[in-house]
């Protein structure tokens, strides 16, 4: 089975929100579509970091932030398209940044093909939302977060 390190971005304004995408993975493309933090696969020779920074200016075209550390582990295995199945060893990086309105034009056919949505959400709404957001338990977990309570080394958090 394939191991896919990649990185999350928990990627913070200053009015405390978190930017999030909604989409479908390839393998169900005409599922429900969830809502996830920023963030994709490293590239060949990259660290987490520096994976989480090429993924917030490709998926956002957000240039200036300030990457903070990983503060969440999580692994486990998904199914891609072609029923390909990978071990995700998934980093949650800390980001913040001045906010604005995200832009996709760094977005390659199939995120444009797979994400819905892209959104500022805060605390308040992803305590409200009835929607899925992954990863599980984001809402409860984003206070310690945005009061700066950083977990040191990163919480392992379970992956469903």
């Amino acid at each position: 089975m394939r191991r896919r390190l990649t990185a999350r971005v928990l990627l913070i304004d200053p009015q405390g929100r978190i930017l999030l995408m909604k989409g479908r993975l390839p393998s169900r493309r005409d599922g429900p579509g969830a809502w996830f933090t920023v963030g994709g696969g490293a590239e060949p020779g990259e660290t987490v970091l520096e994976a989480a920074a090429r993924e917030i200016r490709e998926e956002t075209g957000i240039a200036d932030f300030a990457l903070g550390p990983v503060v969440w582990r999580r692994e486990g295995m998904m199914v891609l398209a072609g029923d390909e199945e990978v071990w995700f060893d998934e980093h949650y990086v800390l980001a913040r940044c001045a906010g604005g309105e995200p832009v996709r034009h760094g977005w390659q056919a199939d995120e444009h093909d797979l994400i819905d949505d892209i959104r500022w959400w805060s605390l308040p709404e992803l305590l409200a939302t009835e929607e899925r957001v992954f990863p599980p338990g984001l809402a409860a977990r984003l206070s310690d977060i945005l009061a700066e309570r950083l977990p040191d080394p990163p919480l392992v958090i379970p992956w469903r």
